[in-house]
């Protein structure tokens, strides 16, 4: 009996010094909920082709660093219409301005997906397609020379509905897409690829959000999948307020040169403030 009414002591002695915690920290809490919400712009970041949200790694860690939300869509990779229409549901579900930042064919979801977003007050294209009305990823690719993607694809996987899912032969996926990336790395990227189909390549893009919202691009100078000329022509034609070149970087210069890529984002960020 001694050692049960001990049990109990004990255990009221603990209820006590919870309730004691609780109590002490209670007007923290309520001064927490009291704070303002940040002023800093959530950033959402969309990945391209043959890849996925971790792709955008590095780069979201230094934005957290510096205090910011970042949002990573995973993008289906099916229709250029249905992953900007989903894509846009996600910028819609956020409260206050949003920074949109795409890479590769992820441009030129941001081009549809913001058009009639409200909130989306900057567009970042990141070695990205920023298409016109009518121009598809397809086209820009081959609108200059120096593209190694179209030779690079291994054979299509035909799909019930009609289209084809594309990859990348694995073989080839360092020198076309990560050159300056390190191989243990770029077998990893090229064993996990994720599909894009050869319809979402070809489909026309509508009426493009950066004729009304400010962007800012950044593209490496080695970039092989999309060629550096066809990036100076997209961003001279968006008006673009800031354009990077990153000497020797390749197509995943969000991967090889996040620091960089991020800076640039919070550039875009801090003018939705101003």
């Amino acid at each position: 009996m001694k050692f049960i009414d001990h049990l109990k002591e004990a255990a009221s002695t603990a209820l006590l010094a919870f309730s004691a915690i609780g109590v002490s920290t209670m007007p923290m809490s309520t001064a927490s909920a009291a704070t303002p919400e940040s002023t800093k712009a959530t950033i959402v970041l969309v990945h391209g082709a043959l890849a996925d949200s971790s792709s955008w790694n590095g780069v979201i860690s230094k934005l957290q660093a510096d205090g910011y939300t970042v949002i990573a869509a995973a993008d289906p990779l099916r229709s250029l219409k249905s992953d900007s229409d989903y894509v846009s549901r996600v910028v819609k579900n956020v409260n206050g301005p949003v920074v949109l930042v795409g890479h590769s064919y992820g441009g030129s979801i941001i081009t549809n997906a913001a058009t009639g977003a409200d909130n989306v007050k900057a567009l970042v294209y990141v070695a990205a397609y920023a298409p016109e009305a009518g121009e598809s990823a397809f086209d820009l690719t081959g609108k200059f020379p120096g593209s190694m993607l179209p030779d690079a694809l291994a054979p299509p996987i035909a799909l019930a509905d009609g289209a084809h899912d594309l990859y990348v032969q694995q073989d080839k996926f360092g020198p076309v897409f990560a050159a300056d990336v390190p191989e243990r790395q770029v077998k990893l990227m090229a064993a996990t690829q994720r599909p894009v189909t050869d319809v979402a390549l070809k489909d026309a893009s509508g009426p493009p959000a950066w004729k009304s919202i400010p962007s800012w691009f950044v593209h490496g100078s080695a970039d092989k999948v999309i060629p550096p000329a066809a990036h100076a022509f997209m961003a001279q034609r968006a008006g673009a307020k800031d354009t990077i070149v990153v000497e020797g970087a390749s197509h995943v210069v969000m991967i090889s040169h996040p620091s960089v890529v991020a800076n640039l984002i919070e550039k875009a960020a801090a003018a939705t403030v101003n």
